[in-house]
């Protein structure tokens, strides 16, 4: 895959996402290096926002946590979790939410609490945090997560965080929230979302990625776009970015 691993395709492609954003509620991980990587490259003047209470971040190095001190240094404003949550995210003040997932279904319903039964789990994960109303609130969302059969599952084991719910108009019924995922953004291309069913289908195709090459990660049978795109390759500015100034020693891009 020319001089760039799969991860860096990801978060690269992951950050064009977000070129006609403004305001975003940024996820930890790959969520947080796609959106770093954006403010440097496509989208100048978006505001990120985390959890912990920070609006309008410009972090000078990649932050490890929602808790790093340079997430403060030079944001809009610094304030308590719940007036975050309620004064911009609760009314719908977020254009795009930024969420990753251990578990995705083809609705785009999200898991991170358990792997197996809730009450007796093969591996409990970090929980819903925010990312419930992250994915109810926020005009859109965008997903990034690592294909696997694992991943990309039949039926969650746990619904943390809901997308388009059993499809259809199951999500609209809800009441008046956000619109729902609009991308998955994987290792090996970009899934988007039918307008009528909602189910997940393949977009985009990285270069040396093929459909049957996706298809194998993904435990059910994959929609695929009539004109599929392929996505356009790292530039030299992007992956200087990601390499010497977001994560000079790999922890995100390998």
């Amino acid at each position: 895959m020319g001089n760039y691993t799969a991860s860096e395709m990801m978060i690269v492609a992951a950050a064009r996402e977000l070129a006609d954003a403004r305001v975003v509620f940024v996820g930890i991980g790959l969520p947080n290096i796609a959106c770093n990587l954006a403010q440097r490259i496509v989208a100048p003047h978006l505001e990120l926002i985390y959890e912990s209470g920070v609006y309008g971040a410009r972090p000078s190095r990649l932050p490890l946590s929602i808790g790093d001190p340079c997430l403060v240094s030079g944001a809009v404003g610094v304030m308590p979790m719940p007036q975050l949550l309620q004064y911009y995210l609760q009314r719908g003040l977020v254009d795009v939410g930024f969420l990753g997932a251990a578990q995705i279904d083809r609705y785009g319903n999200l898991n991170t609490t358990v792997i197996g039964e809730y009450q007796r789990p093969k591996v409990r994960l970090p929980g819903s945090g925010g990312a419930c109303e992250i994915a109810l609130m926020c005009r859109r969302v965008l997903i990034i997560t690592r294909l696997s059969r694992r991943t990309f599952v039949e039926k969650l084991d746990f619904v943390t965080s809901p997308g388009f719910l059993q499809g259809g108009d199951a999500r609209a019924r809800l009441g008046r929230y956000g619109e729902g995922p609009a991308a998955v953004v994987t290792d090996m291309g970009i899934f988007r979302f039918d307008h009528v069913t909602h189910e997940m289908f393949l977009a985009s195709l990285y270069p040396g990625c093929t459909v049957e090459s996706v298809q194998e990660q993904v435990s059910w049978p994959l929609r695929v776009a009539a004109a599929l795109d392929v996505v356009a390759p790292p530039s030299a500015e992007e992956l200087c970015i990601l390499r010497q100034e977001l994560d000079p020693i790999g922890r995100l891009r390998v």
